[in-house]
């Protein structure tokens, strides 16, 4: 069942590191999960809000130390007794059930151990009903991640074009970064709507595609 729920870290990682593009918005938690696990707690958590590039960190983390990469609620398919003594990464860790949280964060405490935990919000702001959980959550070290600033967006941007072999001007891709939402998301799909018109694009191009779809890039 375990290796069910393995990411593919290994054979992706190196390439997820070379593209994750450094910018303000997330240069302090690359700067923390660079040196952790550190000797300053064994436990924490990155947070941010939806596409600002906390998954693809925290998998750039998993695989340099060689974590077990655990999803949310799927955390409580696996034998605790597989995780002691090794890292883990909890993706959408705030889906995982209050027993499953209380357990691999006491097994992160045993020598060679570290839970990496990813969330939108802090694990301060989840709710669960175990008291002893919620003194270790209040706990966790969190270093926290801002939507994409402009540099990010932009390289994002041209990553989804060029993954279909697209390459806009500068114009675009500036035209773009001002008007959708700041999220990998909405880069994704802006980018699949523009190729879907099968047309050059062009700022103009663009224009008009944001325009018949305002409600999704306000």
């Amino acid at each position: 069942m375990t290796d069910q729920l393995r990411l593919p870290l290994q054979t992706e990682g190196a390439a997820l590191a070379g593209d994750f593009v450094r910018s303000d918005c997330n240069e302090a938690a690359w700067r923390e999960l660079e040196r952790w696990p550190d000797g300053v707690g064994r436990v924490m958590a990155v947070c941010g809000p939806a596409g600002c590039g906390k998954s693809r960190l925290a998998a750039i983390w998993a695989e340099r130390v060689g974590a077990l990469a655990l999803n949310g609620s799927e955390a409580a398919l696996v034998d605790p007794l597989e995780l002691e003594g090794r890292p883990v990464l909890l993706d959408i860790a705030q889906d995982a059930d209050d027993e499953t949280l209380f357990h691999l964060i006491n097994l992160a405490q045993a020598d060679g151990g570290a839970l990496l935990m990813a969330a939108r919000p802090s694990p301060r702001m989840w709710e669960v009903a175990v008291p002893d959980l919620r003194s270790r959550l209040d706990a966790v070290r969190v270093v926290a991640m801002e939507a994409p600033d402009d540099a990010v967006l932009a390289a994002i941007l041209r990553a989804r074009f060029a993954e279909r072999s697209i390459t806009p001007g500068d114009e675009v891709i500036d035209y773009l970064v001002r008007r959708i939402d700041r999220s990998a998301a909405a880069a994704a799909d802006v980018v699949d709507r523009l190729d879907a018109q099968h047309r050059p694009v062009t700022r103009a191009l663009a224009r008009q595609v944001l325009d018949a779809t305002s409600e999704l890039f306000d």
